[in-house]
C-alpha cells in the first residue's frame, strides 16, 4: 500500500501521524511538528505516534527536524514504520481502525525492518581528471592528437563531448565497483534517482550492529575512486525506503 501524504493549508480536527511502532513503545519525550506534545494510540498490538496537527503546516525547517527527532527517538526503543512529513490522520478511531484492519501488514513490516537502520550512499560525477583518462584511453588520446593539429571551433566541442562522455563513463564504471562492495553488507537495498550528474543513489538496509562496518566500507571505496566519483553517506535513518505503510485516512 501507498502512503499519500496531505499537506493541507489547514488541519483543524486532523491528527499529525510520525510513525508507527510495536505496542509498549514509550511516547517519545521529543516535541513534534510546531513543539506539539507526542503521544502514543494503541490498538491491536500496535501504536501510532501522532499529535495534534498544527493550524497550518508547511515545510518549515523546524518541524522538519522535528519530525526526524520523533522518529529517531522512536527507532531507538525497537523497529517503526516512519511516515513522511505531513501525513495526517482524520481522528484517534479511524486511525486505530486502520491499526486493526492492516494489523497482520504493518506487523509483518515492523519485523522486516527490526534491528536495521537505512544507510544512504550518493555518488557524483568528479569533473577534471581527464589526463589520466586520455592516456588510459587509445581512442580519447587519438582525438586529443588530432584537435591538437588541427585545432578549432567544432573539434574542441568534439573533444569535450568525449571527454564529458568518458569522465561519465568512469564515474559509472565507479559505482558499479562500489555497489558490488556495498550489496553484501546490507538486507536489501533500494535504488534512487540518478542523473548525469548523480550516477549513484542507493539506500541500503543494514543490521544496525553492521553500521560501523558498513561505514569503514564507504570510507574505503571513497578512497578508492574519489578521483572519479564522490560518494557520500547519510545516516542512520529511519528505514524509510524498505517500508510500506497504509496511507492514513485524509484529514477531514
Amino acid at each position: 500500500m501507498t502512503v499519500t501524504a496531505t499537506a493541507a493549508p489547514t488541519t483543524a480536527g486532523t491528527l499529525y501521524v510520525y510513525g508507527i511502532v510495536p505496542e509498549g513503545a514509550r511516547p517519545p519525550g521529543t516535541p513534534g511538528v510546531d513543539g506539539a506534545r507526542v503521544r502514543l494510540l494503541t490498538g491491536s498490538g500496535l501504536c501510532a505516534a501522532v499529535s495534534d496537527a498544527p493550524a497550518s503546516l508547511r515545510a518549515r525547517r523546524r518541524d522538519l527536524t522535528a519530525h526526524q527527532a520523533v522518529l529517531t527517538e522512536l527507532a531507538a526503543q525497537g523497529p517503526v514504520l516512519p511516515m513522511r512529513f505531513a501525513m495526517l490522520g482524520a481522528g484517534p478511531e479511524e486511525l486505530l481502525d486502520r491499526l486493526r484492519t492492516h494489523r497482520a501488514h504493518l506487523t509483518a513490516q515492523l519485523e522486516a525492518v527490526r534491528g536495521c537502520v537505512e544507510m544512504n550512499v550518493k555518488g557524483a560525477v568528479v569533473p577534471g581528471h581527464f589526463a589520466d583518462l586520455v592516456r588510459r584511453d587509445g581512442s580519447l588520446r587519438a582525438l586529443a592528437r588530432r584537435t591538437r593539429q588541427r585545432p578549432g571551433y567544432e573539434a574542441n566541442v568534439r573533444l569535450g563531448e568525449a571527454l564529458a562522455k568518458g569522465v561519465a563513463r568512469e564515474a559509472r564504471g565507479a559505482a558499479r565497483d562500489v555497489l558490488a562492495r556495498l550489496v553484501p553488507l546490507a538486507v536489501r537495498t533500494a535504488q534512487g534517482p540518478v542523473d548525469d550528474e548523480q550516477v549513484l543513489s542507493t539506500s541500503f538496509l543494514v543490521r544496525a550492529a553492521d553500521e560501523q562496518r558498513f561505514r569503514e566500507a564507504v570510507t574505503e571505496r571513497a578512497g578508492a575512486v574519489g578521483d572519479r566519483l564522490a560518494l557520500s553517506l547519510t545516516g542512520p535513518l529511519p528505514c524509510y525506503s524498505f517500508v510500506d505503510p497504509p496511507a492514513a485516512p485524509a484529514g477531514r
